[in-house]
């Protein structure tokens, strides 16, 4: 990274040859009011945490904290060259070691549509090392040119548009290779090895496997990959893809087998939705502004909701949703994650086990699900006009008799003296109305209001309320009451609104993209740790069991409603008033 010094600028008291290393993140600090740049040597620190000004020395959320009780800024101490938030690779490093990325089912739907996008999307950005290759592995019989035939269908330059998109693209398919084998087979993984050796032309080499297959060889693929296709000289991770087991005993079956030939600290166990950004950002919204941590308790917070739908069924999933089903797929997987960032206590820093420590005590202090906490649901087809629609057990990998639901509904509490007795309602469901993910914060009614005549005898309809929405169209907005212009006094109900669209116009990055840089670079913040697994699947895991036993059968819901009309009652019996998931905000 070129550091230009302005000669004025305290910064030039140090000499810059002894400030940037690489690994090392940059921070500030005031000194008789100027801000002066220090290197800390933190290898652990994440380059994604940090808070950046234009014309100013980068800060992180440490040193922004210590500083904002200082003085103003002093602009153009420091300018940087590159791209923003990243510290490109050394030139020493570059030319010592290499990256090579390797896509264990390649031939897959996740890999062309999600994995190979990305991993282009951060090659096209400079994200990706110089010496770096990516390599397919499946069952498949393909050569090298079959797949990037295949890929290069699914590349675009959608972040940003360049003349030299093509060849970007060609660029970045030159670099990918493949290589055709059985997961459970060393010996075609011991092939998979002479390839990778030959690309990496003796440099320090680096691998990550990433793992887009069933979860039941999982561990013949990792135990194949680590005995014959590991890294002899750089770092060698796997990044694994959910299901992570049906239960509690699975999961840790699971977690048993791969720790037979991997370290706790070499799995990323990844969930795509926890590199959404509204996700990400809900850590910087609640920590790093002061009006929100004093509220984030059970004296202002009535009730919070995580709301998960989708319009469309399970188009052509049937044989695996049908082993999981939607409290398995989504609540597990993605809300309690979710739910668990939201509620967890101050960490003691950003750094990877910190978060998760905290993660983990929240999700501890929560309640096992009981059925009577629950509504489980399954949608029906039906038709309009000339238009139908399947109903779940229309699909041909689904028994016809199936109990599996498409819709579930919950009630969960955390014990602990934040939240205690506050309602979190979490939704899940296929085939809505509406396609949606989204944190409701629901806050409790002003005591002994003025003005509750004004809002007639439903108070709760003028509470404030938060709300973050993961997608689509990211956006953050608070419900607040307010007078209407005009004679008299007329009272409604309006958004503070931060739109992403419109006050960052440029495209936000998948969320892919995000964890597979974090996965490089060694940051583990937004992937699940064991005692994680363990902890969310002792809340549902009791609950699973007894739907299985006592065959309960889903309510029916109508394609493209609002789902079973028992999740209302679910939230009356908690006084709650569940956010329409139908309502375009």
């Amino acid at each position: 990274m070129a550091i230009r010094f302005n000669p004025s600028s305290p910064c030039t008291s140090f000499p810059p040859s002894k400030l940037f290393n690489h690994g090392t993140t940059v921070s500030t600090w005031m000194d008789c009011s100027i801000w002066v740049c220090k290197i800390h040597a933190r290898a652990k620190e994440s380059k994604h945490s940090e808070i950046k000004y234009s014309n100013v020395c980068p800060v992180t959320a440490v040193s922004l904290q210590a500083g904002l009780s200082g003085n103003t800024l002093l602009k153009e101490n420091v300018e940087t060259e590159g791209k923003e938030g990243h510290f490109p690779f050394s030139e020493s490093e570059e030319a010592e070691s290499t990256l090579s990325i390797v896509v264990v089912g390649a031939s897959g739907h996740l890999a062309r549509k999600k994995i190979f996008p990305a991993l282009f999307a951060l090659f096209y950005n400079g994200r990706l090392p110089k010496n770096f290759a990516v390599f397919g592995y499946a069952r498949r019989k393909m050569t090298d040119e079959d797949l990037r035939n295949t890929i290069s269908k699914t590349l675009t330059c959608r972040v940003d548009d360049r003349e030299n998109c093509d060849y970007k693209i060609n660029e970045f398919l030159e670099r990918c290779f493949y290589h055709s084998g059985q997961y459970s087979s060393e010996e075609h993984f011991a092939e998979l090895d002479n390839k990778l050796m030959e690309k990496e032309a003796g440099r320090v080499s680096n691998r990550l496997f990433y793992l887009s297959i069933p979860p039941d060889i999982f561990v013949d693929a990792v135990r194949c990959a680590n005995r014959r296709a590991s890294s002899a000289s750089g770092w060698m991770r796997v990044i694994v893809e959910k299901p992570f087991g049906r239960d509690t005993h699975s999961s840790k079956e699971l977690t048993k087998g791969l720790k037979q030939y991997l370290t706790e600290d070499q799995i990323f166990r990844i969930n795509h939705y926890l590199g959404e950004e509204l996700v990400e950002n809900l850590l910087v919204l609640r920590f790093s502004n002061l009006v929100f941590e004093p509220l984030w308790s059970r004296n202002y917070i009535q009730n919070v909701q995580l709301i998960f739908s989708e319009d469309f069924g399970i188009e052509g999933q049937g044989r695996y949703f049908d082993n999981y089903g939607i409290i398995r797929d989504i609540m597990q997987n993605h809300l309690l994650q979710i739910l668990a960032l939201f509620a967890m206590e101050t960490p003691v820093s950003l750094d990877a086990e910190d978060i998760r420590n905290e993660k983990v005590k929240v999700l501890r202090s929560m309640r096992p699900l009981q059925l009577k906490d629950v509504v489980v649901g399954q949608y029906a087809g039906y038709c309009d006009g000339e238009t139908s629609y399947p109903a779940y057990t229309d699909d041909p990998t689904v028994a016809k008799n199936s109990l599996t639901p498409t819709f579930a509904a919950a009630t969960l509490f955390v014990d602990n003296p934040r939240w205690d007795g506050v309602p979190f309602l979490v939704i899940a469901g296929k085939a809505l109305h509406s396609k949606r993910a989204e944190i409701r914060v629901q806050f409790r009614q002003v005591p002994g209001n003025l003005y509750k005549r004004k809002f007639g005898s439903d108070l709760d309809e003028a509470t404030n309320e938060l709300v973050l929405r993961v997608q689509p169209n990211e956006a953050i907005y608070l419900k607040v009451n307010n007078k209407v212009p005009g004679l008299g006094l007329r009272l409604d109900r309006s958004d503070l609104n931060l739109l992403y669209r419109t006050r960052y116009p440029r495209e936000v990055p998948d969320s892919y993209e995000r964890l597979l840089l974090d996965a490089v670079d060694g940051e583990r913040r937004l992937f699940i740790r064991s005692d994680e697994l363990d902890a969310g699947w002792a809340i549902l895991s009791p609950l699973l069991k007894e739907l299985e036993e006592k065959k309960v059968v889903p309510e029916l819901y109508t394609y493209g409603s609002r789902g079973p009309f028992g999740v209302h009652y679910l939230a009356a019996t908690h006084n709650v008033r569940w956010a329409d998931i139908s309502c375009e905000d």
